[in-house]
């Protein structure tokens, strides 16, 4: 009878630490997925510029939330677990900018220029460690005569 015993605890306690584990691993991947979404709704879809700038500040406020650190030239550098980065090609000079180029010099001043220009996000891709997003990419739609 007290090896039943015994043997019924660690039954016990094993499937308890396998529900918990399994718990808070559905936990953080409902998180990930719903920090996904915040981004993944614009995937192939045709914005203007007041939106673009809304997610410019958004990949600023994770990467700050998320301590990414700086370069020399005030760009975030990536890891592999919660850097985004973001890019935007502007067919008016056919440049390419980061996120942090247009933060940095002012985000009024992009939707000054560009509230009513449409952007569309054209490739979306994640961290391996994490199937977080890791990099965003905007093109400007040029605009027909």
């Amino acid at each position: 009878m007290k090896k039943f015993l015994i043997f019924f605890v660690i039954v016990i306690i094993i499937v308890s630490i396998v529900a918990i584990r399994y718990s808070s691993y559905k936990v953080e991947h409902d998180t990930i997925m719903k920090e996904n979404a915040e981004f993944e709704q614009y995937k192939d879809k045709e914005i203007y510029g007041l939106d673009l700038a809304t997610i410019i500040n958004k990949v600023m406020d994770k990467n700050i939330k998320n301590e990414v650190p700086k370069d020399d030239k005030g760009m975030f550098t990536e890891n592999d677990t919660n850097s985004i980065k973001m890019e935007v090609y502007m067919t008016d000079n056919e440049q390419t900018y980061r996120a942090e180029t247009f933060y940095n010099n002012g985000i009024e001043q992009f939707m000054e220029y560009y509230r009513d220009i449409k952007f569309k996000c054209s490739k979306i891709e994640y961290h391996e460690k994490t199937n977080k997003i890791k990099y965003l990419y905007f093109e400007q739609i040029p605009i027909s005569s």
